[in-house]
């Protein structure tokens, strides 16, 4: 079945941030998450460095709507240079306002709102926010009654 999910990279704690996103959605991970040192290595490929090899390879998460986190470490000492920038948010569009409200007060927890959650013109609830580990968020939720 074809499917979309958004992919997340971190430096070196994307598992710390998946079982906060696990408690947030209330959902279980697709499978066990994959760590670095599980992979096989091809051939010329150096050996994973012994701090790296607890990381996360790769780890899957459903959250609302059949929509799929996945995520993955990827540290300096493997060649990867990330950057943190605001070209991506996830769009969060929970069945009640309760729901809306409870997920970003949640997501906001330790990170920054950046528009409060409030009735906005199109006839719905929208807020926005960057969680404590820097990913952009959007709530959008229906106006009830």
């Amino acid at each position: 079945m074809a499917r979309t999910s958004t992919y997340l990279n971190f430096a070196r704690h994307t598992e710390e941030a998946f079982l906060f996103y696990k408690k947030v959605f209330g959902t279980e991970f697709s499978g066990p998450p994959q760590r670095l040192g599980e992979v096989p290595l091809m051939e010329g490929q150096p050996q994973i460095a012994e701090s790296d090899q607890r990381l996360i390879m790769h780890i899957e998460l459903p959250i609302l709507g059949g929509h799929v986190l996945m995520g993955t470490d990827a540290p300096e000492s493997m060649g990867f240079t990330l950057h943190s920038g605001n070209n991506v948010y996830l769009n969060l569009e929970p069945d009640t306002l309760a729901e809306g409200e409870r997920l970003f007060q949640v997501l906001s927890e330790g990170g920054q709102v950046k528009e409060a959650l409030q009735k906005r013109f199109w006839g719905a609830w929208y807020g926005s926010l960057t969680d404590r580990f820097g990913i952009h968020w959007m709530v959008n939720c229906p106006v009830e009654g």
